[in-house]
């Protein structure tokens, strides 16, 4: 599928180009007749596309340029973004060491322009692509880059031929260069009476509350300024869908603060800047889906985005009687990308309320993931008039700006419960200290009567800070922690059945953790590195600070390809809240988590038996709802293998071997000669199994067959189940889910 500025750039700007119809064998272009048009002299002369397997008619030398044009980004190569359709010409074919050259046929030359999205290395005699009249070189180009990093994006260059309307040309492209940026990118070469680089940068009146753009599939993302004047006022990257074709949504950029005034676009890649803006609407409502909550394949009792992506919960906190969770958000696509916090809130922390986007991208970066907290004393001078600030901390994501900066993390507060955000003048409240350090977990830590933050900067470890006012941090050192990746947590659980005495739990974006002890400086582990999760869908999850019965409370990523929510206009959900408790076990206290008790709110249709006998030659079936929460106890008394097949999906449980296993995942090391006790939540696109009161958990994402509706338990020997209950939930999503307060 060509990205979407390709026909656009046929059908927006038609006063000037004609219709074009391809030779779907060569992948040539010809002018074809139109019924209402420009005069045949203004039209554009495709001089070639590359959208085909070969090179031929041009011909080639050498190895750099490969069997034929490329399909996007080689191996190894940084992405490719700014050609049109599928292929271009790429000569990293091989990396930068190879050199070859393309020559194409003969063209006369009926235009005054000749233009063409070059890309690459900018070495003006190595890499770079030129005119030839009777054999001499008339014109030649090269690609911007020439010093490390750079950005492998094409974008159009001009030549004025006027002097040689008539005659007959050839173009060469070569490169005869090997190490960094030994490459050249071309692609759509046509003859023009428009100066193609020369195209004016598109400018509004803004006069609505909302600009709106419509997001579809398969589209190359373009990055998005706008800018008042010579200051940027919005940043963002959208999959801009393409004319014809169903949009998955309409996202929405809020310039109500700009009325009146002349907003101007920035896009990158250049040449699609105008296409954006003649695809873009004002509006004063967003526009949402009619059926938007009850789409078939949406989470019906786990929190997902009314619209876009989603990714990792961040800022969970409590404040006036509001549990609050925030989460990576792209607001422009389904796919990840262009990192915003979106923000939703809840009283019961089952019902949810999406108030949107709280936290903005800006000249320092996309906004990745951090935690919030609730300065009860005051000790940033942020408050004013007895009012508490929210304050929460992000990584500014550098490398994901239009000029790419190193990652820093950042702080942004707020005194309206979370409605409005002001970012710290004085940001970033920590420089950069390695690549990629991100993920900031705050909390306060009463007994030193300060504020820590722990923060990913390396593999295998984590590092600490502390502040008094949450402005200056300084370092407390690192904690090492085989495995460590992103997104840390650390906090304090009572242990179960030993009064007060607790310990600390330090976590990782896999759930893998340490338990130990801390003294607001210094982490000091008692355990191995334990699991919490041995199913495929749980991940970068974060607690709640300020849970006002003192629970820990945690939420996590059901990260998956996203093909459970096909042609929907989300992606991505979150696990169901679940309650940690510290157990004692004879190798020392153990994480459990299962499902907070707000479940019971949306029980309907219970149903309970106890004693249930299996035998191999009697299976037990049962009818089941659609959104479930069921929980058995399994006992083998001589069967070898029970099964469980709750809506289609199969749970294993081997009592000699004390395995259980689902989807592929797999637990060992369950306890024989007692019974298991299984919990299992069920949604449209998602089970999450609880085994052991909480001490092993399974999550998945996968869209339910909605036609099954059974649950089916055999054995193949002699076994019981001790007890059934089956509980059918209520849909959590009301009218007004989507109305901000």
């Amino acid at each position: 599928m060509r990205p979407f500025w390709y026909p656009l750039l046929i059908c927006a700007v038609a006063a000037m180009l004609p219709r074009l119809v391809t030779d779907p064998v060569a992948g040539r272009v010809a002018v074809a007749e139109q019924e209402a048009g420009p005069p045949q002299g203004t039209r554009d002369i495709l001089i070639d596309d590359f959208e085909r397997a070969e090179y031929a008619p041009w011909t080639a030398e050498g190895e750099a340029f490969g069997p034929g044009p490329a399909e996007g980004t080689l191996p190894h190569q940084m992405p490719v973004a700014g050609y049109r359709g599928k292929r271009l010409v790429n000569s990293f074919y091989g990396g930068d060491g190879p050199q070859g050259s393309l020559v194409s046929p003969p063209f006369r030359i009926e235009r005054r322009y000749l233009c063409f999205l070059i890309g690459g290395g900018g070495y003006a005699d190595e890499t770079f692509i030129e005119l030839l009249v009777d054999g001499t070189s008339v014109r030649k180009a090269q690609g911007p880059n020439v010093h490390p990093g750079g950005s492998e994006e094409l974008d159009w260059a001009s030549w004025d031929v006027s002097e040689f309307l008539g005659q007959t040309a050839v173009l060469r492209i070569v490169d005869r260069r090997s190490g960094g940026w030994g490459h050249i990118n071309v692609d759509e070469i046509v003859q023009s009476d428009e100066n193609k680089a020369e195209v004016a940068t598109p400018e509004f009146v803004a006069e609505s509350r909302l600009l709106l753009l419509p997001v579809g599939d398969d589209t190359e993302r373009i990055r998005c300024q706008l800018r008042l004047g010579d200051r940027v006022v919005r940043y963002f990257a959208v999959d801009v869908a393409e004319p014809g074709t169903r949009e998955r949504f309409w996202a929405s950029v809020d310039i109500s603060e700009f009325r009146g005034q002349k907003l101007r676009w920035d896009v990158r890649p250049r040449s699609a800047a105008e296409i954006v803006a003649a695809q873009a609407r004002q509006a004063d409502s967003p526009i949402f889906p009619q059926d938007l909550y009850r789409e078939a394949l949406r989470p019906q009792f786990h929190f997902s985005p009314r619209l876009g992506w989603t990714n990792d919960p961040n800022g969970l906190v409590y404040h006036q009687g509001e549990y609050h969770l925030f989460f990576q958000h792209n607001p422009f696509g389904v796919r990840w990308g262009n990192m915003t916090w979106g923000h939703a809130v809840s009283r019961d922390l089952v019902h949810w309320q999406e108030l949107g986007d709280a936290i903005l991208p800006d000249e320092s970066g996309t906004i990745f993931s951090g935690s919030a907290v609730v300065d009860h004393a005051n000790t940033s001078g942020l408050g004013a008039n007895d009012l508490p600030p929210m304050c929460a901390f992000y990584t500014a994501a550098g490398g994901e700006s239009f000029d790419p900066r190193p990652f820093t993390q950042c702080m942004a507060w707020s005194l309206d419960r979370g409605r409005t955000w002001t970012k710290f003048a004085g940001n970033p409240v920590l420089g950069p200290i390695g690549d990629g350090n991100r993920d900031p977990k705050v909390f306060w830590f009463a007994p030193a009567s300060r504020w820590i933050m722990v923060l990913y900067v390396r593999r295998d470890a984590f590092s600490l800070f502390s502040s008094r006012d949450l402005k200056t941090w300084q370092s407390e050192g690192e904690v090492e922690f085989p495995s460590a990746f992103e997104c840390p947590e650390l906090f304090e659980l009572p242990i179960e059945d030993r009064p007060g005495e607790t310990r600390w739990v330090l976590w990782s974006a896999s759930g893998n953790h340490l338990i130990g002890r801390f003294d607001g400086r210094a982490f000091l582990p008692e355990s191995p590195v334990l699991r919490s999760e041995w199913g495929k869908n749980c991940y970068a999850g974060q607690t709640w600070n300020d849970v006002p019965d003192g629970r820990r409370v945690f939420i996590g990523w059901m990260n998956s390809d996203g093909s459970a929510y096909r042609d929907m206009p989300f992606s991505q959900q979150m696990t169901f809240p679940r309650r940690f408790t510290l157990r004692n076990a004879d190798e020392g206290p153990r994480l459990h988590a299962l499902p907070i008790d707000e479940i019971q709110g949306l029980y309907r249709n219970l149903a309970e038996e106890r004693a249930i006998s299996l035998a191999a030659d009697r299976p037990q079936e049962f009818p089941v709802g659609e959104l479930l929460d069921v929980e058995l106890s399994l006992e083998g008394r001589g069967a070898a293998l029970i099964r469980v097949n709750l809506r289609g999906v199969e749970v294993s449980y081997r009592p000699n071997e004390g395995t259980l296993e689902c989807m592929g995942g797999r637990i060992e090391g369950l306890p024989r000669g007692s019974p298991l006790n299984l919990r299992l939540l069920v949604d449209r696109t998602s089970i999450e199994v609880f085994a052991v009161d909480g001490r092993y958990v399974m999550s998945f994402v996968l869209p339910l067959d909605p036609r099954q509706r059974s649950l089916q338990i055999t054995a193949d020997g002699p076994a019981e189940v001790g007890l059934l209950a089956i509980r059918e939930l209520r849909c959590i999503w009301s009218a007004s889910a989507d109305a901000p307060e």
